[in-house]
């Protein structure tokens, strides 16, 4: 009982974190998801502005290139976005980048339902791509702001709200795309602005609310706004060790400035930080998730689902990913990340050999299908259970204050690269490999397992300065004179 309303304490901190995943990792979840529903009506669009201009209907061939610009265009402007999250929350806050980030959003609304009536397909290129910058710099601040805010023992749950949201804008994306409500020739362009109401929720809440405390007491110097911001939030008057935490991370580096992205990559004292945040969080793309979504259909096809039903099945999977990463919020401070994210990836690889071997045998007995649907499900519950919520939840734990913009512009650049190579190349690869191309998925997955295992130490309820004191112990392997030596920045100024 005392330990409920201890947590009930934080409620401020929750509705923290409902603001800032409505206009953060919801927005990416939504724009992934809504845009298969509307495909054919805007290559309607483009092909009648097409004639209009040129008195010639467009080729085949150019339509469908322009509409693969169109989707693949969201993630060269998230790779924009999480660029500008290395620079943008240090120099103006972490909050004035959310403001900043959400009337790029209002922008990008503006141009989709006006693209039809200025007769414009440039303009939905453009608006896809300020969604992706929105996206790309909401993300990573949305990260930023949550874990500065939120004390050691919530600050897994916390940051895995951001998975939370982008299932649950997945799913909203997949419904409100459906023919019954937006998903119709009338309605696209309205459908394409609707990441518009979040932005504008965002902008009025955040308002009401402080800055990360973390951000004020080092990188601004602000012990008393620090201090206020820290009551505020967690409605607690002994906030000493919390201070002091922020204090060890601030006393040893005064006026350092903030790390560069090159001093990211070549620093020995966060080498191994650097590869726990590239290999299993930010090439979460490579774990074969959005390649299991493009053969679900295929699958469900063989199973006699009829046509006009695939879409409810994939509301299913969305539902299905929302679910078990809920869950995963609520193991992630009891189990661990370590733990959640290494048997995670390893039960993932392990299924996924199953269903590859199951699909090369489809046609051998009617009962095959049902079982690859079974099997479908079940890698999508363990991706939710750990991989997807952990690779949002351990960045936050793994870089101080002076690294943590700089990581989180790689951890972007990487996510999204990645989204848009598996985007565009992933047509091919099944063409040349069929259901052998899962075998690329399964290597990545062991790997980033035992990787995890074997290598990666547990960050569950420790302290910053305590993660980086395990960390330097395999930075300098074998070199404890060194260990005691290294000073780390702490402090962000410029």
């Amino acid at each position: 009982m005392e330990q409920t309303s201890k947590r009930l304490q934080y409620w401020r901190l929750y509705l923290l974190s409902l603001v800032l995943g409505i206009g953060g990792s919801f927005q990416y979840g939504i724009q992934v998801s809504l845009i298969a529903s509307p495909a054919v009506h805007v290559q309607s669009f483009v092909n009648y502005t097409w004639m209009s201009r040129y008195g010639a209907p467009v080729d085949d061939s150019t339509n469908q290139l322009i509409w693969s610009f169109i989707v693949a265009v969201l993630s060269l402007g998230a790779w924009a976005g999480a660029i500008h999250s290395g620079s943008l929350p240090v120099h103006y806050g972490r909050k004035k980048a959310l403001l900043i980030n959400n009337v790029v959003a209002m922008v990008a609304a503006l141009l989709m339902v006006f693209s039809r009536m200025a007769k414009s397909f440039e303009m939905i290129l453009l608006g896809r791509f300020l969604y992706g910058y929105n996206v790309g710099l909401g993300l990573s601040v949305h990260l930023m702001y949550l874990g500065e805010s939120s004390p050691k023992k919530l600050r897994g749950f916390m940051t895995l709200t951001s998975s939370i949201f982008i299932g649950f804008g997945k799913v909203m994306g997949q419904i409100i795309g459906i023919k019954e409500i937006m998903g119709t020739e009338e309605m696209w362009p309205y459908l394409f602005a609707v990441s518009g109401i979040p932005a504008i929720l965002q902008f009025v809440l955040l308002l009401f609310f402080p800055e990360a405390p973390r951000y004020l007491y080092i990188d601004k110097g602000d012990t008393e706004g620090s201090h206020k911001a820290l009551q505020w939030l967690w409605q607690e008057d002994d906030l000493k060790l919390e201070l002091d935490d922020m204090q060890k991370e601030r006393q040893t580096t005064q006026g350092e400035k903030a790390k560069t992205v090159k001093d990211v990559l070549t620093s020995r004292c966060v080498r191994w930080q650097l590869l726990t945040l590239a290999i299993p969080c930010a090439g979460v793309q490579f774990c074969g998730i959005n390649a299991l979504y493009f053969y679900a259909f295929d699958i469900f096809r063989e199973s006699g689902v009829p046509e006009d039903q695939m879409h409810y099945l994939t509301i299913g999977i969305g539902a299905t990913e929302l679910i078990t990463i809920t869950l995963c919020s609520f193991l992630i401070d009891r189990a661990g990340r370590k733990k959640l994210m290494g048997y995670g990836y390893l039960l993932m690889g392990v299924t996924m050999c199953v269903l590859t071997v199951m699909l090369s045998i489809k046609d051998l007995n009617s009962w095959i299908p049902y079982v690859n649907i079974g099997l479908i499900f079940c890698v999508i519950c363990i991706y939710g259970l750990g991989p997807s919520g952990v690779s949002m939840a351990l960045p936050a734990d793994l870089f101080l204050q002076a690294w943590r913009p700089s990581a989180f512009v790689i951890s972007g650049t990487i996510n999204w690269l990645g989204m848009f190579l598996v985007g565009m190349l992933f047509g091919y690869v099944v063409e040349g490999l069929g259901q052998f191309c899962f075998l690329i998925f399964v290597a990545y997955s062991i790997f980033s397992s035992a990787f995890m295992l074997y290598f990666v130490p547990e960050t569950k309820g420790k302290m910053m300065v305590e993660i980086m004191e395990d960390f330097n112990k395999l930075n300098y392997k074998n070199r404890a004179a060194d260990v005691e030596k290294t000073e780390v920045a702490l402090a962000t100024k410029f």
